[in-house]
């Protein structure tokens, strides 16, 4: 199944990632190929067949080392077991890493570039490598193709890094090779594509390959995250972050105007996670024996309603939330919207008495309370973002965007 994932992973985001970040590279080694005339696609196809080769040869070395390297963790107790403590933080932090990536894809400019590998991804030593491989390109050996290849496969990139971290994962010389191997004959298609017919694919096209594969990105890191075995928690807690968040869209604007931009989409995102997290529950720890919530807490089980009825409050907005039904019902679709905000009260509530983070264990920790506290202070400061008064008390409603009047 990991080895399904990671090649899915290759094949569908190289169509948008590679083909963006890498194509003009691989353009630019096409391009090199033409002397008096240009190359036959048998040509082509045997020069970046090799450098393909070379280029996947040189993830399955890297991902031997690094399988060693988890090997070595595995043996210091580190990532022993499916539930070590750095292996599903691994996980998570691939997860949240794609889902960036795939956000920053899909709209360029959305969030900032990571930190610590924006510097790694487009520093001197990425644009180093890549003149190097330019000027490279123009020796006509037989070997050129395949050097260019082992040398493509050490440039840094991002998406190629979460692909490293699941091969670190396995903890095995011999799985971290075959992981990335994955990685890399999943990228095969249309790395291999774009190089033999290079002169084919359009700047618009390569932009819109890069968008879709954003989105793919994004399916995968959710993927990658609801596999941790604490799905619940990721899209509950994902769809309060979600709702927060399409709450103080309109308030920030005038200080963030991207939330406004997408919160509709936002919105219905919180819908979604939401019902995934209902059906989850409802699999998981029920069963589908509701009968088995009258054996509840009386604490519990208000906890619960609270729950479900967050869930039918947010439903109305979510069905309303397109250009036509808000036309139709002109100022009653604001009205419907507002119910997103007892929501999130109710949401809340269910979160802290039932999840067990929270005050939903049996035994609650000083750490479950801090979580209580953080919780119902950011709720608190969502509410407090909404209303004007607030911003006017500290002197900051030059900054707030008020509501437009519809006719």
């Amino acid at each position: 199944m990991d080895l399904l994932l990671i090649m899915i992973l290759g094949f569908l985001g190289s169509f948008g990632h590679c083909v963006g970040m890498c194509g003009p590279l691989t353009i630019a080694f096409s391009l090199s190929q033409k002397d008096s005339s240009d190359p036959t696609w048998q040509q082509s196809l045997y020069f970046h067949g090799l450098l393909n080769l070379g280029r996947i040869f040189s993830y399955a070395a890297i991902g031997a080392g690094i399988g060693a390297l988890g090997s070595v963790l595995i043996a210091g107790g580190q990532l022993a077991g499916i539930e070590s403590g750095l292996r599903r933080g691994l996980a998570i932090f691939t997860g949240i890493l794609l889902i960036w990536m795939g956000l920053v894809q899909v709209q360029p400019g959305l969030l900032p570039k990571i930190p610590l590998l924006h510097p790694l991804t487009q520093g001197k030593l990425h644009q180093t490598l890549n003149s190097g491989m330019t000027k490279l390109s123009f020796h006509s050996r037989w070997w050129t193709p395949l050097l260019l290849g082992l040398t493509w496969g050490l440039v840094p990139c991002g998406f190629l890094y979460t692909a490293q971290i699941k091969a670190a994962e396995t903890g095995n010389l011999w799985h971290g090779m075959v992981t990335m191997l994955a990685f890399g004959l999943g990228t095969l298609p249309s790395m291999l594509g774009i190089g033999v017919s290079a002169s084919l694919l359009s700047a618009d096209r390569r932009s819109q390959l890069f968008r879709m594969g954003g989105w793919v990105t994004i399916a995968i890191g959710l993927l990658i995250l609801f596999r941790t075995g604490e799905m619940e928690d990721y899209t509950g807690h994902g769809a309060l972050a979600l709702l927060m968040l399409a709450l103080i869209a309109r308030p920030i604007s005038r200080l963030w105007a991207v939330p406004l931009k997408y919160r509709r989409g936002v919105g219905v995102g919180a819908f979604a996670l939401a019902v995934a997290h209902t059906l989850h529950m409802v699999q998981h720890n029920l069963n589908w024996n509701l009968d088995a919530v009258s054996f509840m807490l009386p604490e519990q089980q208000a906890a619960l309603w609270s729950g479900v009825i967050a869930l039918a409050l947010m439903t109305p907005a979510a069905i309303t939330s397109c250009d036509r039904l808000a036309s139709a019902l002109g100022r009653y679709w604001r009205w419907i919207h507002l119910l997103n905000i007892p929501a999130l009260i109710l949401g809340v509530g269910h979160t802290l008495w039932l999840g067990s983070h929270y005050f939903g264990a049996l035994e609650v920790s000083g750490s479950q309370v801090t979580s209580a506290l953080l919780l119902a202070g950011l709720t608190l400061f969502v509410l407090w973002v909404r209303q004007r008064w607030m911003w006017s008390l500290l002197s900051l409603e030059r900054f707030y965007a008020p509501i437009l009047k519809s006719k």
